[in-house]
């Protein structure tokens, strides 16, 4: 099949999502990812905007990119005036950038009430932004804003608009489904009214605000797009922009249309969860094709069904995207799940040890437990069962205290435990309880246990499970920690918040020993 183009905007629409806010740093890290994956463009920013983008096409313009072409945005020019003479051209110009996009009005609605401009100086404010583009010899797209809500409300004018950016030169002419209200119908219908009107390739550039972005982007493919817009895991304005991440998959995968490098669809994964960390967001576990819960199987029957056949309950394989499967364990696994779950202990199968983990992970859940985001302490659970657990430490008691100062509060954990016959009693301070407990607990470890210095804590979550008892209510504590090799999950429940709060950190740092040990491998690879 024929090659579409892949044209990121996660550095400038993207970053118009809410939370989000890239550093100038941010910006390059992600666009040398993007490059090396074989994005075809990566829109940096309007130069004009603000001194970070302006720095950052300054930057990009002296590095070395394999297959990305570095497109800058802004507008047509203003009313009155030449492009030439208009600050925002000039600034595009500067950037270096050897792609230029501009974005003009489509709508009349948009022309006459937001613009306040006639219809005919719109058409010269995008024939004269188009022409000035190229007589710098640059590469010139124009977005076409508000394309379908102008082409269903003023088709004859929406046609003309288009037409302007041809006639002048544009290289491409993107529709853009500005306020994400379009059907895959209405997509088809004016991507042919433009094959019809001009000679000119096209692209398509949709949000999600119907959740249809993904449907949208590839009707228009299939009614001879070239190019896709969108953004890495959908972030933007609203409800987002198209998600490039789904989109590369299903082209590739489903319709075999030429994308990225070779080798790139398989880091699509890495690639989703890269974005979130430097955008400091938390990942989208159902998230189509690279989401945590993308390839996950609780149900006793359909984990018998994947360990068979996988393809019986996977569309497509894991590994194709650089995703991973993975069997769930609850109250409401068969002996399947567990089976598949205690393969890495390499134990034999044995039906009544089976059940024996299948009723302790059911009388915990009873309690307010949940495994299935908390794979490590599962992996504690099986092998206090098969007794192959080896306790790291022995508790003698611990004690929490705050002292609520003048300028801020002090929080300081005591530990008193015996490890290997030997009596540690350690005092650690902390920005909290939990903190401060890591801290102490870590002091009295890491002499025995000197890998404890690279475990991190990365993320701590807690979670009312019977809000009907009000203050009495028990919570869920899941602590995510990590090292060199690996990220785990570990999750305590108690009445109280700093008792579920240690037993989760306790497993932490229980896991992080018996893997050094190789007692069991890491539930997954850190990129």
């Amino acid at each position: 099949m024929s090659r579409i183009q892949l044209y990121d905007t996660t550095l400038r629409d993207g970053s118009q999502g809410e939370g989000v806010n890239f550093s100038l740093q941010d910006k390059l890290m992600i666009a040398t990812k993007l490059d090396e994956l074989g994005f075809d463009y990566i829109e940096g920013g309007y130069p004009l905007s603000n001194p970070k983008d302006q720095e950052f096409f300054q930057r990009a313009a002296a590095m070395t990119w394999k297959h990305a072409r570095i497109t800058a945005f802004g507008m047509t020019r203003r009313k009155g005036i030449t492009a030439a003479e208009d600050i925002g051209m000039q600034a595009l110009i500067s950037s270096k950038a050897p792609v230029i996009t501009i974005v003009g009005k489509t709508w009349d609605l948009h022309v006459t009430e937001v613009l306040r401009v006639s219809l005919e100086e719109n058409l010269a404010m995008i024939r004269d932004s188009i022409a000035f583009v190229k007589s710098q010899g640059r590469e010139a797209i124009y977005d076409a804003e508000h394309c379908f809500d102008g082409w269903r409300a003023n088709p004859e004018y929406a046609i003309q608009t288009w037409k302007a950016a041809a006639d002048a030169g544009a290289d491409m002419i993107v529709m853009c489904d500005t306020n994400g209200g379009s059907l895959p119908e209405q997509i088809v219908a004016a991507v042919a009214a433009l094959k019809d009107s001009v000679g000119c390739s096209i692209g398509i550039h949709c949000h999600n605000d119907c959740e249809l972005a993904v449907a949208n982007s590839l009707a228009a493919v299939s009614s001879g797009a070239i190019q896709v817009q969108g953004t890495i895991n959908g972030i933007g304005e609203r409800c987002g922009n198209v998600d490039l991440v789904s989109v590369a998959a299903n082209l590739a995968l489903k319709l075999q249309h030429d994308v990225l490098i070779p080798g790139g669809i398989q880091r699509l994964t890495e690639l989703s969860r890269y974005v979130y960390e430097l955008a400091n967001m938390n990942f989208r576990a159902g998230q189509a094709f690279v989401g945590a819960s993308a390839f996950a199987h609780k149900g006793g029957m359909h984990v018998h069904a994947v360990n068979r056949i996988a393809r019986s309950y996977e569309h497509i394989t894991p590994e194709s995207v650089g995703n991973a499967r993975r069997v769930l364990v609850s109250e409401l696994s068969g002996r399947s799940n567990i089976v598949a779950k205690t393969t890495k202990f390499r134990i034999a199968e044995d039906n009544a040890l089976m059940a024996k983990i299948l009723n302790a992970v059911q009388d915990l859940e009873n309690e307010g437990y949940q495994f299935e985001a908390a794979e490590a302490s599962f992996d504690l659970l099986v092998m206090k069962q098969t007794g192959t657990y080896r306790a790291t430490f022995g508790l003698d008691h611990y004690r929490v205290h705050v002292e609520n100062q003048a300028r801020e509060p002090m929080t300081e954990a005591v530990i008193k435990l015996t490890i290997a016959g030997s009596t540690q009693h350690v005092v650690g301070e902390g920005d909290g309880p939990v903190n401060a407990l890591d801290s102490a607990l870590r002091k009295a470890l890491t002499p025995a246990y000197p890998a404890l210095s690279e475990m991190i804590l990365v993320d701590y979550k807690v979670r009312v499970i019977n809000s009907t008892e009000g203050t009495a209510a028990r919570v869920r504590v899941v602590i995510e920690s990590r090292d060199r090799e690996s990220v785990w999950s570990t999750v305590g429940v108690s009445e109280n918040i700093i008792e579920a709060s240690w037993i989760a950190l306790v497993d932490a740092f229980e896991y992080k020993v018996h893997k050094d040990r190789g007692v069991m491998n890491g539930p997954a690879t850190v990129s």
